[in-house]
């Protein structure tokens, strides 16, 4: 296996290991694609070493914690191993099964790192919002739009007065009518993007609480949002288009969606099967 960043400062600091962190980065070199979906007990338990020597072991390289770790390996895993979202794509020779192998690969590591970046008390605080909300504002660009519009169109099937357009002048309109109560989930993975913050500060201003879809990392958004739904940092700014984050974004929407449902779908149930029965109509 090609050695990465996070494995090459593994082999730089093995001589400064103590025997029991030797045990451990053997194991992390040995089983690197697997190490992210694992716990600190996990590695323990496989190695033989204590929890506190995989913590101490992370530290010894410079990295705070075992969560920081996985996520920069995962980081590694993705981007540098299986890199499929930056023009190096063209530089291999690899197959039409090969490359979806790879994307299958990217996308599933997208989805098992947010596990670790998802803070499961900003989960709980979007959720109490969401579903209180009177209006849910969902706004995004790019690949970002594409996460959007899916968010408007579940909460819309379940009855939420639900909008998200391209048109960046119709939504300055549409956040002007929000108040109080309202959420707005700004979607942006560098949490940089000018139109998605200029509509965010306004929703704010006008009393939503403002949701964001996000990155990892001290972004402007991030800053700025009430509550916090982080994806992990795994594509460069540079690519070819939004694949692994988007992956992330719509996983945390569909979380969302179906924690939503779990609440009011006793409220709702009857239209949602009358509206599915006009449905079946059209395809007879």
């Amino acid at each position: 296996m090609k050695h990465l960043t996070i494995l090459s400062k593994i082999e730089n600091h093995m001589e400064r290991f103590t025997q029991a962190e030797k045990k451990i980065a053997i194991y992390i070199m040995e089983h690197a694609e697997i190490v992210p979906n694992l716990t600190t007990k996990d590695i323990s338990h496989n190695t033989g070493a204590s929890e506190a020597s995989v913590v101490r072991f992370c530290k010894t390289i410079g990295i705070g914690s075992f969560k920081a770790f996985k996520l920069a390996l995962v980081r590694d895993l993705t981007v540098a191993e299986m890199n499929i979202n930056d023009f190096s794509v063209m530089e291999k020779k690899d197959t039409p099964y090969d490359l979806f192998n790879k994307v299958t690969y990217v996308n599933k590591a997208s989805i098992e790192a947010t596990v670790s970046t998802l803070d499961k008390r900003e989960l709980e605080k979007a959720t109490q919002e969401v579903v209180k909300a009177n209006k849910i504002i969902f706004y995004g660009v790019g690949g970002s739009a594409v996460s959007a519009i899916d968010g408007a169109y579940k909460f819309t099937k379940i009855g939420y007065h639900s909008i998200m357009s391209p048109d960046f002048h119709m939504m300055i309109n549409v956040v002007g009518h929000l108040e109080e109560g309202d959420v707005f989930v700004a979607i942006s993975n560098s949490g940089q993007t000018k139109d998605v913050l200029e509509l965010a500060r306004f929703a704010k201003k006008k009393g939503a609480t403002l949701i964001a879809i996000t990155r990892l990392g001290k972004s402007p958004l991030f800053k700025e949002a009430d509550i916090k739904l982080c994806t992990p940092d795994i594509e460069q700014d540079s690519r070819i288009g939004s694949i692994a984050s988007r992956m992330a974004q719509l996983n945390i929407i569909d979380a969302l969606y179906v924690i939503s449902f779990n609440q009011i779908g006793n409220k709702i149930s009857d239209k949602l099967h009358e509206s599915s029965e006009e449905a079946n109509k059209l395809r007879r």
